[in-house]
């Protein structure tokens, strides 16, 4: 498999403490950069494609990665949740707002013995 695109975004859940609402608006942040017309064009299928996610948190294990599976609209996803991201103190009232980052790589066949470049 070949990389082809890689694009970021982050999210945020300003006063629910909500990661996963956060991740889930990180990974639409990010595919809202893109748009892969070349599968078309390479005649593939958009389930050739394997599509990895990282979403980086403060606490990891307040994601449900379900949710952000089932939200990767093509290919076949892997979410992978990590530390990062930020908590940021939501003006002294113990609240916190939940940053999440999310990057999301689409990797397809390796068509390379098909094309010549001279």
């Amino acid at each position: 498999m070949k990389r082809l695109i890689l694009e970021i975004g982050s999210g945020t859940d300003l006063y629910g403490q909500d990661y996963t609402k956060a991740a889930l608006r990180a990974l639409h942040d990010s595919l809202r950069h893109s748009s892969i017309l070349m599968l078309n064009a390479l005649d593939l299928s958009h389930s050739d494609m394997n599509v990895n996610v990282t979403i980086g948190v403060q606490d990891p294990r307040k994601v449900d990665v379900e949710q952000i599976t089932v939200a990767v609209p093509r290919g076949r996803a892997n979410v992978n949740v990590v530390f990062g991201g930020q908590n940021i103190d939501a003006g002294g009232i113990s609240q916190l707002s939940i940053i999440a980052t999310c990057a999301v790589e689409a990797f397809v066949p390796d068509m390379s013995e098909h094309f010549e470049i001279g």
